[in-house]
């Protein structure tokens, strides 16, 4: 068994729409992150969520 952590799971919505930022107005990842998800580490993923929250927060229109 292997001891390495488990990925994040993808904040995907199936939504992908990327604004002029960049920034999926679904996920609200960047167009990198987005590419780059399935090879980052925890570490990287959790980080990336963190902006993801922050993204969101910010964010002019959350969908509910």
């Amino acid at each position: 068994m292997s001891d390495s952590k488990p990925q994040v799971a993808s904040p995907c919505v199936s939504v992908c729409l990327l604004n002029d930022e960049d920034v999926c107005v679904g996920c609200y990842r960047t167009g990198q992150e987005i590419t780059l998800w399935g090879r980052l580490d925890y570490d990287a993923q959790l980080a990336v969520m963190e902006k993801v929250r922050e993204r969101e927060a910010s964010s002019q229109f959350v969908s509910k």
